[in-house]
Protein backbone atom coordinates (compact mmCIF):
# COMPACT_ATOMS: atom_id res chain seq x y z
CA UNK A 1 0.00 0.00 0.00
CA UNK A 2 1.43 3.01 -1.25
CA UNK A 3 -0.06 6.47 -0.34
CA UNK A 4 1.18 10.61 -1.74
CA UNK A 5 0.52 12.89 0.39
CA UNK A 6 0.43 16.62 -1.25
CA UNK A 7 -0.05 20.02 0.29
CA UNK A 8 -0.08 23.89 -0.36
CA UNK A 9 -0.20 22.93 -4.64
CA UNK A 10 -0.86 26.81 -5.34
CA UNK A 11 -1.68 26.77 -8.60
CA UNK A 12 1.85 24.99 -9.43
CA UNK A 13 1.04 22.87 -12.14
CA UNK A 14 4.76 22.68 -13.58
CA UNK A 15 5.57 21.09 -9.97
CA UNK A 16 2.69 18.87 -9.56
CA UNK A 17 3.03 17.43 -13.81
CA UNK A 18 6.85 16.18 -12.71
CA UNK A 19 5.74 14.25 -9.42
CA UNK A 20 8.31 11.34 -9.90
CA UNK A 21 5.69 9.05 -8.10
CA UNK A 22 3.87 6.86 -10.60
CA UNK A 23 2.65 4.16 -8.97
CA UNK A 24 0.51 4.60 -6.16
CA UNK A 25 -2.63 3.66 -4.68
CA UNK A 26 -3.95 6.44 -2.50
CA UNK A 27 -3.38 10.56 -2.95
CA UNK A 28 -4.41 12.50 -0.02
CA UNK A 29 -3.92 16.57 -0.34
CA UNK A 30 -4.18 18.86 2.60
CA UNK A 31 -5.56 21.98 1.19
CA UNK A 32 -4.58 25.20 -1.15
CA UNK A 33 -4.96 23.58 -4.03
CA UNK A 34 -5.33 27.22 -5.33
CA UNK A 35 -3.94 30.74 -5.25
CA UNK A 36 0.43 32.29 -6.08
CA UNK A 37 0.51 30.07 -9.23
CA UNK A 38 -0.15 30.91 -12.76
CA UNK A 39 -2.45 27.46 -13.68
CA UNK A 40 -5.29 26.93 -10.63
CA UNK A 41 -7.51 25.65 -12.84
CA UNK A 42 -5.50 22.74 -14.13
CA UNK A 43 -4.45 21.94 -10.44
CA UNK A 44 -8.18 21.88 -9.22
CA UNK A 45 -9.08 19.78 -12.49
CA UNK A 46 -6.19 17.16 -11.79
CA UNK A 47 -7.47 16.88 -8.17
CA UNK A 48 -11.04 16.63 -8.90
CA UNK A 49 -10.37 13.18 -10.63
CA UNK A 50 -6.90 11.99 -8.91
CA UNK A 51 -6.97 12.81 -5.28
CA UNK A 52 -8.66 10.07 -3.06
CA UNK A 53 -9.11 12.51 -0.19
CA UNK A 54 -9.01 16.21 -0.21
CA UNK A 55 -9.22 19.03 2.91
CA UNK A 56 -10.03 22.56 2.72
CA UNK A 57 -7.38 24.86 2.73
CA UNK A 58 -7.46 28.75 3.29
CA UNK A 59 -6.47 29.83 -0.18
CA UNK A 60 -9.10 27.56 -1.46
CA UNK A 61 -11.87 29.04 1.11
CA UNK A 62 -10.84 32.65 -0.25
CA UNK A 63 -11.47 31.53 -4.02
CA UNK A 64 -14.92 30.08 -2.93
CA UNK A 65 -16.27 32.06 -0.76
CA UNK A 66 -14.56 35.46 -1.71
CA UNK A 67 -13.11 36.71 1.56
CA UNK A 68 -9.70 37.43 2.88
CA UNK A 69 -9.29 34.40 4.67
CA UNK A 70 -7.72 36.38 7.70
CA UNK A 71 -4.12 36.70 5.58
CA UNK A 72 -1.54 38.54 7.84
CA UNK A 73 -0.61 41.66 6.13
CA UNK A 74 2.85 39.63 5.21
CA UNK A 75 1.32 37.91 2.66
CA UNK A 76 -2.22 39.74 2.21
CA UNK A 77 -1.09 41.56 -0.42
CA UNK A 78 0.18 38.60 -2.69
CA UNK A 79 -2.67 36.44 -1.57
CA UNK A 80 -5.37 39.25 -2.81
CA UNK A 81 -3.18 39.87 -6.40
CA UNK A 82 -3.45 36.59 -6.94
CA UNK A 83 -7.12 35.01 -5.88
CA UNK A 84 -8.30 38.07 -8.81
CA UNK A 85 -6.30 35.72 -11.05
CA UNK A 86 -7.40 32.63 -9.51
CA UNK A 87 -10.78 33.79 -9.47
CA UNK A 88 -10.75 34.93 -13.29
CA UNK A 89 -10.05 31.13 -14.28
CA UNK A 90 -11.74 28.93 -12.33
CA UNK A 91 -14.70 27.76 -13.73
CA UNK A 92 -18.08 27.69 -11.39
CA UNK A 93 -18.07 24.29 -11.50
CA UNK A 94 -14.75 24.28 -9.55
CA UNK A 95 -14.98 27.05 -7.20
CA UNK A 96 -18.47 24.89 -6.44
CA UNK A 97 -15.70 22.14 -5.71
CA UNK A 98 -13.37 23.95 -3.77
CA UNK A 99 -16.62 25.11 -1.46
CA UNK A 100 -17.97 21.83 -0.56
CA UNK A 101 -14.42 20.44 0.42
CA UNK A 102 -14.07 19.03 4.12
CA UNK A 103 -12.45 21.28 6.91
CA UNK A 104 -11.08 17.77 8.46
CA UNK A 105 -10.97 14.06 7.11
CA UNK A 106 -10.17 10.66 8.70
CA UNK A 107 -9.13 7.52 6.59
CA UNK A 108 -8.40 4.50 7.67
CA UNK A 109 -5.22 2.16 5.78
CA UNK A 110 -4.15 -1.02 7.11
CA UNK A 111 -5.08 -0.65 10.77
CA UNK A 112 -3.53 2.92 11.03
CA UNK A 113 -6.04 5.71 11.05
CA UNK A 114 -5.06 9.18 9.64
CA UNK A 115 -6.45 12.35 10.69
CA UNK A 116 -6.23 15.06 8.32
CA UNK A 117 -6.48 18.73 7.92
CA UNK A 118 -4.77 21.85 6.14
CA UNK A 119 -3.95 23.69 9.39
CA UNK A 120 -4.15 22.54 12.90
CA UNK A 121 -7.56 20.39 14.70
CA UNK A 122 -8.29 23.03 16.78
CA UNK A 123 -8.12 25.73 13.34
CA UNK A 124 -8.52 23.63 10.54
CA UNK A 125 -7.70 26.63 7.97
CA UNK A 126 -5.71 29.59 10.07
CA UNK A 127 -4.11 28.19 12.47
CA UNK A 128 0.15 28.18 12.51
CA UNK A 129 2.30 26.08 14.71
CA UNK A 130 6.21 26.04 14.31
CA UNK A 131 7.23 22.49 13.78
CA UNK A 132 8.81 22.00 16.85
CA UNK A 133 5.70 23.75 19.13
CA UNK A 134 4.73 22.35 22.44
CA UNK A 135 1.38 23.49 21.64
CA UNK A 136 1.22 20.79 18.95
CA UNK A 137 0.78 18.14 22.23
CA UNK A 138 -2.30 19.19 22.49
CA UNK A 139 -3.80 19.12 19.02
CA UNK A 140 -2.40 15.63 18.40
CA UNK A 141 -3.76 14.63 21.67
CA UNK A 142 -7.52 15.84 20.72
CA UNK A 143 -7.18 14.38 16.89
CA UNK A 144 -8.60 11.16 16.50
CA UNK A 145 -6.68 8.20 15.23
CA UNK A 146 -2.84 7.35 14.90
CA UNK A 147 -1.34 10.18 12.37
CA UNK A 148 -2.35 13.80 11.68
CA UNK A 149 -1.23 15.34 8.52
CA UNK A 150 -1.32 18.56 8.28
CA UNK A 151 -0.22 21.39 5.37
CA UNK A 152 -0.36 25.56 5.66
CA UNK A 153 3.32 26.45 6.45
CA UNK A 154 4.83 25.37 3.73
CA UNK A 155 7.54 23.53 6.01
CA UNK A 156 7.95 19.24 5.92
CA UNK A 157 8.28 17.83 9.50
CA UNK A 158 7.69 14.75 11.34
CA UNK A 159 7.03 13.93 14.38
CA UNK A 160 6.62 11.61 16.92
CA UNK A 161 4.40 12.80 19.79
CA UNK A 162 3.97 9.89 22.31
CA UNK A 163 3.00 7.16 20.56
CA UNK A 164 0.90 9.58 17.55
CA UNK A 165 3.32 10.97 14.32
CA UNK A 166 2.54 14.45 13.03
CA UNK A 167 3.82 14.68 9.21
CA UNK A 168 3.64 18.01 7.37
CA UNK A 169 5.11 16.89 3.59
CA UNK A 170 5.59 20.83 3.14
CA UNK A 171 4.68 22.93 -0.14
CA UNK A 172 4.59 20.56 -3.58
CA UNK A 173 3.64 24.55 -5.13
CA UNK A 174 5.64 26.99 -3.57
CA UNK A 175 8.30 25.74 -0.98
CA UNK A 176 9.56 27.59 1.61
CA UNK A 177 11.97 25.43 3.15
CA UNK A 178 14.96 26.82 1.51
CA UNK A 179 15.39 25.94 -2.41
CA UNK A 180 13.07 25.57 -5.11
CA UNK A 181 12.62 21.69 -5.18
CA UNK A 182 8.90 20.73 -4.84
CA UNK A 183 8.02 18.88 -1.39
CA UNK A 184 5.77 15.89 -0.72
CA UNK A 185 5.55 13.06 1.44
CA UNK A 186 4.82 9.08 1.37
CA UNK A 187 3.65 6.37 3.42
CA UNK A 188 4.24 2.90 2.71
CA UNK A 189 4.89 -0.48 4.26
CA UNK A 190 3.61 1.27 7.34
CA UNK A 191 6.54 4.35 6.99
CA UNK A 192 6.44 7.91 6.09
CA UNK A 193 9.24 9.53 3.81
CA UNK A 194 10.03 12.98 3.48
CA UNK A 195 10.50 13.75 -0.40
CA UNK A 196 11.55 16.78 -2.99
CA UNK A 197 12.35 17.11 -6.54
CA UNK A 198 13.03 19.57 -9.37
CA UNK A 199 10.85 20.75 -11.63
CA UNK A 200 11.40 23.43 -14.30
CA UNK A 201 10.72 25.85 -12.09
CA UNK A 202 11.97 28.86 -14.82
CA UNK A 203 8.93 27.75 -17.15
CA UNK A 204 6.60 28.13 -14.07
CA UNK A 205 8.30 31.94 -13.61
CA UNK A 206 7.78 32.58 -17.23
CA UNK A 207 4.00 32.03 -16.81
CA UNK A 208 3.93 34.01 -13.80
CA UNK A 209 5.67 37.35 -15.43
CA UNK A 210 2.55 36.67 -18.20
CA UNK A 211 -0.01 37.32 -16.26
CA UNK A 212 -1.52 41.02 -15.18
CA UNK A 213 0.35 41.13 -11.46
CA UNK A 214 1.94 44.32 -10.63
CA UNK A 215 5.45 44.20 -11.24
CA UNK A 216 6.27 44.04 -7.27
CA UNK A 217 3.81 41.30 -6.70
CA UNK A 218 5.29 39.03 -9.92
CA UNK A 219 8.81 40.11 -8.25
CA UNK A 220 7.79 38.75 -4.77
CA UNK A 221 6.51 35.31 -6.14
CA UNK A 222 9.29 34.35 -8.38
CA UNK A 223 11.61 35.26 -5.78
CA UNK A 224 10.10 32.76 -3.15
CA UNK A 225 9.92 30.07 -6.15
CA UNK A 226 13.09 30.48 -6.59
CA UNK A 227 14.81 30.54 -3.22
CA UNK A 228 12.25 28.32 -1.32
CA UNK A 229 12.04 31.52 1.41
CA UNK A 230 9.24 34.42 1.85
Amino acid sequence: MKVVIVSDLHGNYDAWSHLPEENYDELWVLGDLVNYGPEPEKIVEEMMTKAHVIVRGNHDQAVAYEDDSTWSPRYRELATASRRHTSSVLSAQQKNFLRDLPLQATREQRGTVFHMVHATPSNPMYGRLAPDADAWLDEIESTPGDVLLVGHSHIPFVRTIGNKVLLNPGSLGQPRSGGSDACYATWEGGKFSLKSYPYPVDTTIRKIEALALAPPIVERLTTILRTGYV
